[in-house]
């Protein structure tokens, strides 16, 4: 009988190179990578300028001032006049800083900037229109219709684009901001056409809270002066202080909401880009002609996504 070698069989199959193991390297999002000057938090979800110290004062300010009239006033109010006083400033309270935060939390309508290709994209289509084969920066202006109404588009060089129309590049954001009103320090952000709304509910809300805690601690006031006199009456409410900051809240609502009834902007209102002075034919063409309109568009109008 013959002696039968048996192989052990190599069930690893072998490959002529070992090809080695990449790890994958995560794409950055966008917000790790944008150019312009703002902070983000909570993996992108919140947007802030960089400066943030006049935020945090205003948020500090009105903490102060409701902490004062609700540790003061109204166990008092409620007690004397009615247990609802306290319910409706806490809800005045929740709403105003309910929406200071989504002001200042918020993207405000940034636009991105243009990528190489499509900066060198319009060169070429300027160079074209010259005839020239050598580079010539872009034209500041260029002119759209809207409504009837010639509309000057100017050209960012930061951003390399052509500005939609109402839109601003904010200095201190470094950003191109879609209907651009204004850089406001007391939020910490811009407001443009993304958190206009939330900016707007938040200062008409705070001039109702301003102005309701104002008339309770009059009302405080009077009715302990007759019992202890004025003096010992005002120091049981020392929230008397919103006296000096109602009426600028107040007149800044008031404002706004010419603004929203003429569906102007801030900085429109401020350069005089649709003032009657100018003559008769620069007329608005973003107003719809009617207040309740411009109210509902600025208000209720849909929102453009991220």
């Amino acid at each position: 009988m013959r002696d039968c070698e048996y192989s052990q069989i190599n069930t690893r199959t072998s490959t002529p190179m070992e090809i080695p193991y990449k790890k994958k390297t995560p794409k950055k999002r966008k917000w790790e990578s944008f150019p312009g000057r703002n902070k983000f938090y909570c993996n992108g979800r919140i947007m802030m300028a960089r400066q943030t110290g006049v935020f945090y004062l205003t948020l500090v300010l009105i903490l102060v001032t409701c902490g004062l009239f609700f540790t003061f006033d109204c166990p008092f109010l409620a007690l004397e006049l009615s247990p609802a006083i306290p319910v409706v400033g806490g809800a005045l309270f929740l709403f105003v800083l309910g929406t200071l935060l989504r002001t200042s939390f918020s993207d405000p309508g940034v636009l991105p900037r243009a990528t190489a290709d499509e900066t060198a994209d319009l060169e070429r289509q300027i160079d074209g229109a010259n005839g020239s084969t050598s580079y010539r920066p872009p034209p500041r202006t260029r002119e759209v219709v809207i409504n009837g109404q010639t509309v000057k588009l100017k050209y960012c060089f930061t951003c390399k684009i052509f500005r939609p129309p109402r839109t601003s590049h904010c200095s201190l954001c470094d950003n191109c901001v879609e209907r651009f009103d204004h850089h406001c320090p007391w939020v910490g952000n811009c407001v443009g056409r993304r958190n206009y709304r939330f900016f707007y509910m938040f200062i008409l809300s705070l001039s109702f809270l301003t102005i309701f805690i104002f008339a309770f601690v009059i009302t405080h006031v009077i009715i302990r002066s007759h019992r202890t006199g004025f003096l010992n009456a005002l120091k049981d409410s020392p929230v008397v202080v919103c006296f000096f900051s109602v009426w600028s809240i107040v007149g800044l609502s008031g404002f706004h909401t010419y603004l929203i009834s003429s569906n102007q902007t801030t900085n429109e209102d401020i350069k005089g880009s649709w003032s009657s002075k100018r003559g008769k034919d620069n007329y608005n063409p973003y107003s719809h002609g009617n207040i309740f309109t411009n109210c509902c568009v600025a208000l209720c109008g849909p929102l453009p996504p991220r």
